[in-house]
């Protein structure tokens, strides 16, 4: 589902929303080191970068001729090692309805147990969102989402990958008054010594507390990623707030619960500004 719910409201509308924001609280709680460490770090913090603020994502595209901005951050953490993104930036854009171009260009970090922390630029991720079916009563949303991860990050210090990889999904989404669910899933292509291909499955329920306030839940699963590996399974709670017409906060938390990476603590924060023509102004130019 998209996070530019201000899009097509009138002024008396957003007046609304403001003030019931000023009266909302939400509450919610280097050495070289091993290479398999390493691996580790770079795949869960690109996986987390999917769809803001969850790892799962969905089908529904930007609009045409409108895009979203985010500054974000992302952190793992656990026994061995505290990793992520400081920040990240992220762009979509739709030249075409039911499209949008999507990169992201971050800046990785890694401290393992024990070692300095690492910084520099990570693996840049391009992407093109195209959805196939629109929603109807009775019809979910379903849409396609590709991504490559290009090699541009160091990884010797664990802040990139040596070899292109990319994922093939399909997303499904329908909502019903203020609930909205969407999910599914893809194959990931992992080249490397040792790496296996894997699939990523999930699934996202959200609720509109109120035209400012979203909340929702997630629970997601990757195949073994490497040989030797378990499948890793693991859930977010998060939120979106609409702070104005162009103005959102994201951000989840949540831990894996099984697998490889158990117990690995996982967060997300962004800023996210969006942009495009907006109905009103044209509505106005034609009185």
């Amino acid at each position: 589902m998209r996070r530019t719910g201000f899009k097509h409201r009138d002024a008396d509308e957003k007046k609304e929303v403001r003030n019931s924001l000023s009266g909302s609280i939400l509450c919610f709680g280097r050495s070289i080191v091993p290479a398999l460490l390493s691996l580790f770090v770079c795949f869960y913090a690109s996986a987390a970068w999917a769809g803001p603020p969850f790892v799962t994502d969905d089908p529904e595209p930007v609009e045409y001729k409108h895009g979203e901005f985010y500054v974000a951050s992302v952190t793992n953490h656990n026994g061995d090692a505290t990793s992520g993104t400081l920040p990240h930036f992220e762009l979509n854009y739709g030249p075409l309805p039911d499209v949008h171009l999507h990169l992201i260009t971050p800046f990785a970090y890694n401290k393992p147990r024990g070692h300095s922390m690492q910084w520099g630029y990570g693996d840049t991720e391009l992407g093109v969102k195209y959805r196939f079916i629109h929603e109807t009563e009775i019809i979910p949303q379903v849409g396609t989402f590709p991504v490559v991860e290009l090699p541009s990050g160091d990884s010797t210090n664990g802040l990139g990958e040596r070899r292109v990889r990319f994922l093939i999904p399909i997303w499904v989404q329908k909502s019903w008054g203020p609930w909205t669910v969407y999910g599914g899933g893809g194959y990931w292509h992992n080249p490397g010594p040792d790496n296996r291909n894997y699939w990523q499955t999930g699934g996202v329920v959200m609720r509109e507390l109120s035209k400012v306030i979203l909340v929702g839940a997630e629970v997601f699963n990757f195949t073994a990623k490497a040989k030797g590996n378990e499948s890793e399974t693991g859930f977010n709670i998060g939120a979106i707030i609409n702070v104005t017409d162009d103005h959102h906060i994201l951000f989840s938390a949540g831990r894996d619960f099984h697998g490889t990476n158990m117990n690995t603590f996982n967060a997300y924060v962004a800023y996210q500004f969006t942009f495009g023509p907006h109905e009103e102004k044209k509505e106005e130019e034609k009185k």
